[in-house]
């Protein structure tokens, strides 16, 4: 099994619940992860983590690992994404944010893997529709970090 992660993911875990200054260990297995190939993320989201320079940028820059790139398989599935038209308003384009998200899922599509978000399902999207959403339609299974760690059995202890 594997999994994809969306932007969001690394931001808000390292930003608030797991800082690296108190939960090295969590950033330690994600690494692990990452080299096996269990995690991964797109270049898209490495380009939305790119336009803050900060210490989660500086953390990522030596791990190219973690993203992969977009192969004509990702974009094949990314044109499926955009066959329904209401899934075009994953991307905020007024303030050309959640670029990622269609890649997110089209890579996920790819390789057959689970979306991972902090995004939640959104029961009637007004103007941006949530990852959440798109991937129940096309049938591809999202969880959130919470879920994604017993999924994986993950222990931390002090």
């Amino acid at each position: 099994m594997k999994f994809c992660l969306d932007a969001n993911v690394f931001i808000q875990a390292w930003d608030k619940y797991y800082a690296i200054d108190f939960a090295a260990p969590y950033w330690d297995k994600l690494d692990e992860l990452a080299q096996t190939g269990i995690i991964f993320a797109t270049e898209e989201v490495k380009r939305e983590i790119w336009k803050t320079d900060d210490d989660l940028k500086s953390w990522l820059e030596p791990r190219e690992y973690f993203f992969r790139p977009i192969d004509d398989l990702v974009i094949e599935c990314l044109q499926t994404i955009y066959k329904n038209e209401s899934n075009r308003r994953l991307v905020d384009s007024s303030k050309f944010r959640s670029v990622a998200d269609p890649w997110v899922i089209a890579h996920a599509m790819a390789e057959k893997a689970v979306v991972v978000t902090k995004e939640n399902y959104e029961t009637n999207p007004t103007k941006r529709i949530k990852i959440p959403n798109v991937c129940e339609a096309l049938g591809i299974e999202c969880i959130d970090d919470f879920q994604l760690i017993r999924r994986l059995n993950l222990r931390f202890r002090l």
